[in-house]
């Protein structure tokens, strides 16, 4: 494993990487990762962060050596910039800021509307849609970017990933849930009042502060790069 995945401590403090959540919101589950709670809010263990990350990213690179396939969700506004270049740079399907219900348990569905999308863009491309009136070719641009907002990040998932990866567990209920009924490995940053149990890999972080996330996010992308190639 590649050193610089370590990100130095100091700076996961000054990124407040280690400020969990309000002892009254707290997941009993969470406790191993839990170093002491100060002032009623709860204090990451940043020493377990790091070998959780170590770990996790070990697990991904298998991954990716395997030719294995990686969605990355970033439901929240301070991971969705991060994430999003993360899964580009991996040339892996991403979701930023809201997901489509069925993306797993109903891929046929949300597959065939991406495949739509490319179409539309192939057409538009190659100038067919020159033999519509203008206000046909208004409505179907506006219907193309739409789609986009949507589905663009889905187009290099051509099938049920290997690996779900979500920026907070908190907030990602149900693409977690999504996949958990289609048996895939989720990876998640994981703040102290979520179920770690819930998935297979636990980055245990704070997963609000941009900082915090930023941090993980391109430690993963150091370490990835180069497996990726």
């Amino acid at each position: 494993m590649a050193q610089n995945l370590q990100i130095p401590y100091e700076e996961m403090l000054a990124a407040g990487m280690h400020f969990g959540r309000k002892k009254t919101v707290f997941n009993p589950h969470m406790e191993p990762y839990v170093y002491t709670v100060r002032d009623g809010i709860c204090i990451i263990d940043l020493l377990k962060t790091q070998a959780q990350l170590k770990n996790t990213a070990e697990f991904l690179k298998k991954t990716i050596q395997n030719a294995g396939l990686m969605l990355f969700v970033a439901l929240t506004k301070q991971s969705s910039e991060s994430v999003k270049d993360l899964a580009i740079s991996l040339n892996q399907p991403y979701v930023v800021d809201r997901w489509i219900g069925g993306t797993l348990t109903n891929f046929k569905v949300i597959n065939a509307r991406v495949r739509k999308l490319e179409e539309m863009e192939k057409d538009l491309k190659a100038g067919k849609f020159q033999k519509y009136t203008k206000k046909e070719q208004l409505v179907l641009q506006r219907e193309m970017a739409k789609m986009s907002m949507h589905f663009e990040g889905l187009k290099k998932l051509t099938r049920i990933p290997d690996v779900v990866f979500v920026s907070s567990l908190k907030e990602s209920a149900l693409p977690v849930h999504e996949a958990r009924l289609a048996k895939v490995n989720i990876v998640a940053i994981t703040n102290t009042d979520s179920d770690p149990d819930q998935v297979n890999y636990v980055i245990p972080a704070n997963d609000r502060s941009k900082k915090s996330v930023d941090l993980i996010v391109d430690a993963l992308k150091k370490e990835l790069a180069t497996a990726s190639q």
